[in-house]
């Protein structure tokens, strides 16, 4: 009620203040036909100075701005975002328009507390009438600013698997596998567990096959180990890197083993598709079986035959 109150006494003064000016120009004017311009000069010292002395600062002030906003948004379009720093940047050359005319009106004797009361009051309605949407907003400041991913990754988040190809403040669009283009709000990004299948030069591709129990341990392994070798040029050598064959665990129909092959990231599908190739082919050249899965049934106490009996006189 009280930043009511001020906002209308404000008015009230700019209102009176108005039609003062008026009356005292329409008798300065009065007077310039009479041949009498003594009455000019004090609606020039009392007008005309201090509104081309506040144009003056609003002019200085909006080239001061945008000089101030491009310097201290550049290190942020450089460094970390193009569309963050255009955005800090307009940030701060809108922030420092309006205390500058705040400034003004405070040279014209209106009260600035007034006015601020009522840009509060309209910011807090706004931001309670768009409350999804400045989420998603705040939401894109922090993966501007944090970047968990970047255009051209390919990116498991919000739902959404494909690369990346564009990052907006309220959204981020995605390019499918498929080719379908998906528009994906910020909120649900930041919201969740993000999966950066690119951030890392290099991936590992795991192929999981199960043999015959009747299989030799040794053939398995060196067969696993062809198919492994079929693909060296695809394969990254390093420390922790390469491949390696493993014996998982012996299952309820087969002997369980994982082939692991590191290779770029951007060979990932080829080389999966190749190796598990690669390793049916190797199995089948050495003959070891790749047994389907199998439940044995035993009844106690009774022969195939009375088995048979029973099932055809039910």
């Amino acid at each position: 009620m009280a930043d009511t109150a001020e906002t209308v006494e404000a008015a009230g003064k700019l209102e009176n203040a108005a039609g003062k000016a008026k009356d005292e120009m329409m008798v300065a004017l009065d007077g310039v036909t009479k041949g009498d311009l003594s009455g000019l000069w004090p609606l020039l010292d009392d007008y005309v100075v201090p509104t081309a002395s506040a144009l003056l600062l609003i002019f200085i002030a909006y080239f001061v701005s945008k000089f101030i906003a491009r310097i201290c948004s550049l290190p942020i379009r450089t460094r970390i975002d193009e569309t963050l720093g255009r955005f800090i940047g307009k940030l701060i050359f809108n922030s420092l328009m309006l205390f500058t005319l705040l400034g003004v009106l405070g040279m014209f004797g209106i009260s600035v507390a007034s006015f601020a009361a009522v840009i509060a009051a309209a910011g807090f309605a706004v931001g309670m009438a768009f409350q999804g949407t400045l989420s998603n907003f705040s939401a894109g400041i922090l993966l501007l600013v944090f970047r968990p991913f970047k255009v051209g990754d390919v990116v498991s988040a919000g739902g959404v698997t494909g690369m990346v190809d564009e990052i907006d403040l309220f959204t981020t669009t995605f390019n499918t596998p498929d080719n379908r283009r998906m528009i994906v709000p910020n909120s649900a990004i930041s919201g969740g567990t993000i999966e950066n299948m690119s951030y890392h030069t290099h991936r590992r591709v795991d192929v999981f096959v199960g043999v015959e129990y009747s299989a030799d341990l040794k053939e398995t392994r060196a067969a696993l180990g062809s198919a492994a070798e079929s693909l060296r040029s695809k394969l990254v050598d390093g420390e922790g890197l390469g491949y390696q064959i493993y014996l998982l665990e012996l299952g309820e129909s087969s002997v369980k083993w994982v082939v692991r092959f590191w290779t770029n990231t951007g060979d990932f599908w080829v080389v999966k598709e190749d190796l598990t190739a690669a390793v049916k082919s190797e199995l089948d050249r050495a003959e070891i079986g790749i047994p389907f899965p199998q439940l044995d049934v035993h009844l106690d106490g009774l022969s195939l035959g009375q088995q048979a009996l029973k099932a055809v006189g039910n």
